[in-house]
């Protein structure tokens, strides 16, 4: 949205029950998660009711008989009940693990991927820091690793090597998937090696074609208008995709809110022009407590999980939630290309995804609230705010914006976003400089253009802090 002006009924999930706009939900404000204590089941939960994902009708996990949290017979994330690293989830047998009843987000954002700690005797996820692991059975090995090199599932029994997998990251894997409502997800070294793994997958099938919305982050417009992984892309409006469409395209990628414009698309309208070419949304601003790309019809959902996911600044990390068909192609090209998430940062990660829930509804909160007071500002020429709420601003100084990075104080003038703490920056400058000037402008990167990501600060001393760095007019 435009803000222009921004009008209190204008921004969402503030006032308790708002249920959001633009394919997503608000966040609500009650202690029971207001209006997104969504219920994982039918309609309003991750898989809907007669999609492929759900084993059987009134099942909202998608679990089978015998399995656990949607895990298939054979499935490597099945481990005995005797796995020393506790991490793949035990069948359910005699009791262990029962499935529980459906869920609210904020819940699952607290338990998943942790399941099984009680029966370990643990409460805090362990961290498996091995990058290798004894075997003395290398017949066995081999075949696990033929396997894997097969069909890239995840192989069966005690871990093998670092590359091919961790446990700690598994947990987080788990988790996301389980927020983002999708079977599986892929963790990374960070998002553009998340990105570049996804280009790789379609390519080796020969689909090196990608259509594409502007604007998307700086560094993503970068690698596909490069072509440094020998792909092709079609930059076009959302009313354009279909029309883009041909033979040899194997992606259609789109960011909503889109990095740093905070653009939003129809993302059910999006999937529909996509046809039967895989959809891959950047949801790095959004989020999962805000909306849900799987539910829309994207079958890849692609996070820089450096931001909000970790959300303090201190883990580097991608990951793409996705169908388990189309993460095994990706488990095979991160084995092979190196990219993998170090464990202690899959374990930050889990950490920071119990939290999530509670500091985007409490930074939304404050954003909207700034941005209804720049949006008044006559030093402010242009604010720009989502109708899907978020903790996210963009909005065009009136003045010089290097002069206000230059006076800030205790907003951080830094690149990335999703911290505890406010970050503000120049996206000409920084994020989106590998972008061609003209490229920049047409997608609406003006170079008057600031983006900040609002923390958790209290509202009152970041205006007084934006206030003084606006200066006079």
């Amino acid at each position: 949205m435009d803000a222009g002006r921004v009008r209190a009924e204008d921004v969402a999930g503030i006032e308790d029950g708002d249920p959001g706009r633009t394919g997503g939900r608000g966040m609500g404000g009650g202690g029971g998660g207001g209006a997104y204590a969504a219920r994982w089941s039918g309609a309003q939960g991750a898989v809907p009711r007669g999609d492929a994902r759900n084993a059987r009708d009134g099942d909202p996990y998608g679990v089978r008989d015998g399995e656990s949290y949607g895990v298939r017979d054979g499935d490597p994330r099945n481990a005995r009940s005797d796995d020393p690293h506790g991490v793949r989830y035990d069948r359910r047998q005699d009791g262990v693990l029962p499935r529980p009843a459906a869920r609210a987000f904020a819940t699952e954002a607290v338990h998943a991927g942790r399941e099984d700690l009680a029966g370990l005797g643990l409460h805090a996820a362990p961290i498996d820091l091995s990058t290798t692991y004894p075997s003395y059975d290398s017949r066995g090995e081999a075949a696990r690793v033929d396997a894997f090199a097969a069909d890239g599932a995840e192989p069966e029994g005690p871990p093998v090597y670092g590359r091919l997998g961790n446990p700690t990251v598994a947990r987080f894997e788990a988790a996301l998937a389980r927020l983002e409502g999708t079977e599986s997800a892929v963790a990374f070294a960070s998002g553009m090696a998340a990105l570049s793994a996804v280009l790789l997958a379609r390519g080796a099938t020969g689909l090196r074609h990608v259509v594409a919305v502007r604007p998307l982050y700086g560094c993503s417009d970068h690698l596909l208008t490069a072509g440094l992984l020998g792909t092709e892309v079609t930059w076009v409006d959302p009313a354009g995709i279909a029309d883009a469409l041909r033979p040899g395209t194997g992606l259609v990628m789109v960011e909503t809110p889109a990095n740093p414009t905070l653009a939003e698309l129809d993302l059910r309208a999006v999937a529909h022009a996509c046809g039967t070419v895989p959809l891959l949304v950047d949801n790095t601003f959004a989020t999962p407590v805000l909306q849900r790309p799987a539910e829309h019809g994207a079958r890849l959902v692609l996070h820089s999980a450096t931001k909000y996911l970790g959300g303090h600044g201190d883990v580097m990390a991608g990951v793409v939630a996705c169908d388990e068909e189309f993460a095994r192609r990706l488990r095979q090209v991160r084995f092979a290309t190196g990219g993998v998430l170090h464990p202690l940062a899959g374990y930050l990660l889990l950490r920071g995804l119990s939290t999530l829930p509670v500091r985007v509804r409490a930074a939304s909160a404050t954003a909207a609230e700034l941005a209804r007071r720049l949006a008044a500002d006559p030093r402010v020429a242009r604010v720009r705010y989502p109708r899907l709420g978020g903790a996210m601003i963009a909005f065009e100084t009136a003045g010089d914006p290097h002069e206000v990075i230059e006076r800030v104080r205790l907003i951080t003038p830094a690149v990335s976003l999703g911290s505890v703490d406010t970050l503000i920056q120049h996206p000409a400058s920084i994020s989106h400089r590998v972008v061609d000037p003209a490229d920049r402008r047409t997608a609406g990167v003006s170079d008057r253009l600031l983006r900040m990501s609002v923390g958790l600060e209290d509202v009152e001393d970041l205006w007084r802090d934006l206030d003084g760095a606006l200066g006079r007019v």
